[in-house]
């Protein structure tokens, strides 16, 4: 893998000690936030890491190369150039050959952190099965990648964006389990709520790094993914996130924005409707699953030495 890989000096001397590594995504870097607000919380999201005692890895691909972590300069390029592609499964292969600048979805940070080794990322929400997606068969590349790659992914649900009804009978399809940290319902991104209920309850890092290591070591292949529903203070009320999210859509469909532009032009617009609060919801929701994500990883990298 040499020849496509570069790590920075910091994952390369955790991974290369056995220590505890959080991967995290690039696209939320370069097309989730204006500039600076985009650099500050990504480096926020490495420091939470640290803190927790893990070892931030944020993947990308700058100039076909693929960055398992990434360094000052690199994380400022990724924040503040333009142009730089949103590459998910698909686009990946071209992106690492023609030599591109290519931000990581949830599916190719996961394609990432498998190469790398790493177990355990932090995300802010998964994609999913649009609204509509009867007829316009609008689905993920997160969830097929859930089903096939042995990766936990810590977030705060699926965008509410989504059908999230039909995103997880698409994972309960797949096997993907989805474990509740603290709560027996599946979080809506920006708010704690949405009826829908998790595989299972689990209230300890511990508890999820066990069933992480017991998947896996009976052979059980495929992705975990961890709902971690923002902290109550940043929750949005359910009936004002819900009306701004169907606001958009409507926006969305009327202007004929499909594919992989509509999710960033749907929390745009979200954040203009709720005069802001969406994006301070959605980034403290990211430093909420940053928290959670490192300290599983430090429990499970503790199991997985005992058990050898």
């Amino acid at each position: 893998m040499k020849q496509y890989i570069d790590y920075s000096e910091e994952a390369k001397a955790a991974l290369e000690a056995d220590k505890p590594v959080v991967a995290l995504e690039s696209t939320i870097i370069s097309h989730g936030m204006p500039y600076p607000q985009n650099l500050e919380t990504a480096q926020n999201v490495e420091n939470i890491i640290r803190e927790e005692g893990a070892t931030p890895a944020t993947m990308a691909i700058i100039g076909g190369r693929i960055k398992v972590g990434l360094s000052p300069e690199d994380l400022e390029f990724m924040a503040n150039t333009e142009g730089i592609l949103k590459a998910s499964r698909r686009d990946f292969p071209s992106a690492v050959a023609m030599k591109q600048n290519a931000a990581t979805t949830v599916a190719t940070t996961m394609i990432c952190a498998r190469l790398a080794g790493i177990r355990v990322f932090a995300t802010g929400g998964i994609g999913g099965v649009h609204r509509g997606a009867e007829k316009t068969f609008d689905i993920s590349a997160d969830l097929q990648e859930l089903a096939g790659t042995n990766v936990a992914v810590i977030s705060a649900g699926a965008k509410s964006i989504l059908d999230l009804s039909l995103t997880l009978e698409y994972l309960e399809t797949m096997g993907v389990p989805i474990y509740g940290y603290g709560t027996d319902e599946f979080p809506a991104f920006f708010t704690r709520h949405s009826g829908l209920p998790v595989t299972c309850q689990m209230n300890t890092p511990e508890e999820i790094a066990s069933a992480l290591r017991v998947k896996w070591g009976l052979g059980l292949s495929g992705g975990v993914l961890i709902a971690n529903p923002v902290p109550e203070e940043f929750s949005m009320d359910k009936n004002v996130i819900d009306e701004a999210i169907d606001k958009a859509v409507k926006e969305a469909e009327e202007k004929g924005i499909i594919g992989k532009h509509l999710t960033p032009y749907l929390l745009t617009a979200i954040k203009r409707l709720t005069e802001g609060k969406s994006l301070a919801s959605n980034i403290e929701l990211v430093y909420n699953n940053a928290r959670t994500a490192a300290k599983i990883a430090v429990v499970y990298n503790s199991l997985k030495k005992q058990e050898g």
